[in-house]
């Protein structure tokens, strides 16, 4: 976990689901616990992954965590308003939630819950492993890699649902950690697409996926451009800049670039 906090990510989840046996448990969360109460935090965030809100070990996960105060909350399998509530119920309301809002078949239908959430959410993000194990798929991904079409289902709606919410749309892992050209092209996809940013499961993956959702000096100057341009002609519908048409979503999509440039 100490050696994590200089690869260069915005946050860091301290995972006590999947990667932790469940014997293991119990020293897993006094570890994280004294993590998060002794590290030297600076600009990196500290997210905690518990157990499921419904299972019997969630109790215990924030038991042991909500002391040391973490940053974030991040939820597996999480179906909408009812599992935030059920968080709620248990002492937290403060702390921002993390929602991995695709990992069961009831999460795809709440996944517009999120717009309702009274409680802070740091945004949504989604996975391809659990759901395809939950119905008895035999895999999430073609054999090029790519999505098959339940999955890219998954994705979209994670990412309207997130932006419907206001919050940060995250992509979810690329598991072939060893594969950065490969990264490098689904990370772009993910900007394209309207993502806000990607987690990483490999120290290796932070500088691709930072290069990929850091926009570029020339994404800069093109977004200041057209908001200087509107900003000259208060009141206009559309303009034309460099031969093209931008009107009032070219000018809310520049707004929001420039604010993601900007330290």
């Amino acid at each position: 976990m100490a050696k994590a906090m200089g690869v260069g990510a915005d946050a860091l989840i301290l995972d006590l689901e999947d990667a932790v046996a469940p014997d293991a448990k119990p020293r897993a969360r006094e570890a994280v616990a004294r993590f998060l109460a002794e590290a030297d935090r600076g600009d990196v965030r500290l997210f905690v992954r518990i157990n499921p809100v419904d299972g019997p070990m969630a109790a215990d996960d924030l038991a042991a965590i909500l002391p040391a105060r973490p940053d974030g909350i991040v939820l597996p399998k999480a179906e909408g308003l009812v599992s935030l509530h059920a968080l709620a119920a248990r002492g937290v309301a403060h702390i921002p939630i993390l929602p991995i809002a695709t990992e069961t078949p009831a999460a795809l239908f709440r996944l517009g819950d999120y717009a309702g959430s009274a409680l802070p959410l740091a945004g949504l993000t989604w996975g391809a492993e659990d759901l395809p194990a939950a119905i008895g798929a035999t895999t999430a991904r073609e054999a090029d890699g790519s999505y098959t079409a339940p999955y890219q289902l998954a994705r979209s709606l994670t990412l309207f649902g997130a932006h419907s919410a206001g919050v940060a749309a995250i992509e979810t892992v690329y598991p072939d950690f060893r594969n950065l050209d490969g990264l490098a092209a689904y990370a772009a996809r993910g900007h394209r697409d309207g993502f806000t940013g990607m987690m990483a499961i490999h120290p290796a993956q932070v500088p691709v996926i930072n290069a990929a959702f850091t926009p570029s000096d020339q994404d800069v100057t093109r977004a200041q451009a057209i908001v200087d341009l509107f900003e000259a002609h208060p009141g206009a519908g559309a303009l034309q800049l460099d031969g093209k048409m931008v009107d009032a979503p070219h000018l809310k999509a520049a707004r929001a670039l420039l604010a993601r440039s900007r330290p």
